[in-house]
């Protein structure tokens, strides 16, 4: 199947913002003396930025993480020195409050759709198939939405998405585990705290599993904008990295039981820093 340009009609009206986590929440007291060109806060500004509206309103879905009340805590403080003028909290236990719970009023008014970081196999089995989903999805569509993740949180607008598999075992065929992610990000794999946590193994076996997907590991305190679903704008203190299948000529990807260690040929890397835009290849005319 060869790549084609995608059309503006299929184009989603929201923009995302990925982020690889850990990202600057404290700033730099106003004693201190600022570098030039120097924002600590960039990450996070960008994500409020990015609704072009004066006073936004934020919800923040902490479901992800362990900590919850600690997590809208920090977030809750940043949005409002931020400019939100409201910073709302959503969480749950399990998939059956979501069920119950009637959240379309808060998601319709919402400007901004925060996801946190924790486990992102809690997003997908909680959150996969509801009615919330399905009108985050439709907002990130049809309206100018700005959704953001961090860490785990953006690991989940994947669509194969990372479960396991860390740099102890990532090497061996079979140790990292996928499945399906939001698919925000089609035929995208995305991986966070990628450099200081040495994933790159893990994301290249994902890739050579998924040859049709592009992996784009992401280090902390740097995100990825991502508007009209294709072009991507790299901010932060950190890299990108992007990995590219599509010419892989040979691994050992089906030998899963064999305890080797991966081998792949011809996968194609690029390193993005600050600035740097880049357009993902689409191969598929839809989204979502």
């Amino acid at each position: 199947m060869g790549k084609f340009e995608l059309s503006d009609k299929l184009a989603p009206a929201g923009k995302l913002v990925v982020i690889g986590g850990h990202e600057n929440k404290m700033g730099r007291p106003e004693t201190e003396m600022q570098k030039e060109g120097d924002d600590p806060l960039e990450v996070l500004e960008a994500v409020i930025s990015l609704t072009e509206k004066s006073s936004p309103v934020v919800e923040v879905i902490t479901t992800a993480s362990g900590e919850h009340e600690e997590s809208f805590a920090d977030y809750l403080r940043i949005f409002k020195r931020l400019g939100a003028v409201e910073v709302g909290h959503i969480f749950h236990h399990n998939r059956g409050e979501v069920l119950l719970d009637d959240l379309r009023a808060r998601i319709e008014r919402a400007d901004v759709l925060f996801f946190t970081g924790g486990d992102q196999l809690k997003l997908t089995s909680i959150y996969g198939g509801t009615a919330l989903l399905s009108q985050v999805k439709d907002r990130y569509i049809s309206e100018p939405i700005v959704i953001a993740g961090t860490s785990a949180g953006a690991m989940a607008f994947s669509t194969p998405m990372i479960i396991s598999g860390n740099k102890d075992n990532q090497q061996l065929v079979g140790a990292v585990r996928i499945t399906t992610g939001f698919s925000l990000l089609k035929n995208i794999c995305v991986d966070t705290h990628f450099v200081d946590r040495s994933r790159f193994v893990r994301m290249s076996q994902v890739i050579a599993t998924n040859p049709g997907c592009i992996g784009i590991g992401i280090e902390e305190d740097t995100a990825l904008i991502v508007e009209h679903g294709k072009t991507i704008r790299v901010i932060g203190s950190g890299v990108v990295i992007i990995i590219d299948g599509f010419g892989t000529k040979d691994s050992n990807v089906t030998e899963y039981d064999s305890g080797k260690c991966i081998s792949i040929s011809d996968l194609k890397v690029s390193i993005l820093n600050d600035g740097a835009v880049w357009e993902i290849p689409a191969l598929e005319p839809l989204f979502i």
